[in-house]
């Protein structure tokens, strides 16, 4: 197995067991990850800025992160982008906020944010930059 599917194979894994609602953002051509999560049954939607050509089943919708459509990702437990340019970052914090959804980003290289958020060691490195807040029980 190549390094270049190991990554997507590891993410997708992770994302898989760890959620039952999730959104990539920034799909591009490389559809592995979200292929297993959807095989998972957890995958809501891929987005990304241009149109992608064939997405084979994968349900896709064409979002700018810069001005994102928060319809899209309303109900989502978490937002995941592989490789996403640092200026997308920033963003996608917000938009994680704003929706309360996890955020986890595959990073080229060493790059990171600011501090680089949680880690996840999941055979690659993730970063995660927003936790999601868990609604509390409430006690009569």
């Amino acid at each position: 197995m190549s390094d270049y599917k190991h990554i997507e194979t590891c993410i997708g894994n992770y994302i898989a067991s760890h959620y039952t609602r999730a959104i990539e953002v920034g799909i591009g051509r490389n559809d592995d990850a979200a292929k297993i999560v959807s095989n998972a049954g957890a995958l809501v939607c891929c987005t990304d800025v241009k149109e992608i050509g064939n997405s084979g089943n994968l349900p896709f919708f064409l979002d700018d992160i810069f001005s994102p459509d928060n319809s899209l990702y309303t109900g989502a437990e978490v937002i995941y982008a592989i490789r996403p340019g640092p200026e997308m970052i920033p963003p996608l914090i917000e938009l994680a906020r704003r929706i309360n959804a996890d955020l986890i980003v595959y990073h080229l290289g060493f790059e990171s944010y600011e501090k680089g958020g949680e880690i996840i060691d999941c055979g690659v490195l993730l970063h995660q930059y927003h936790i999601r807040q868990k609604p509390s029980k409430r006690v009569d």
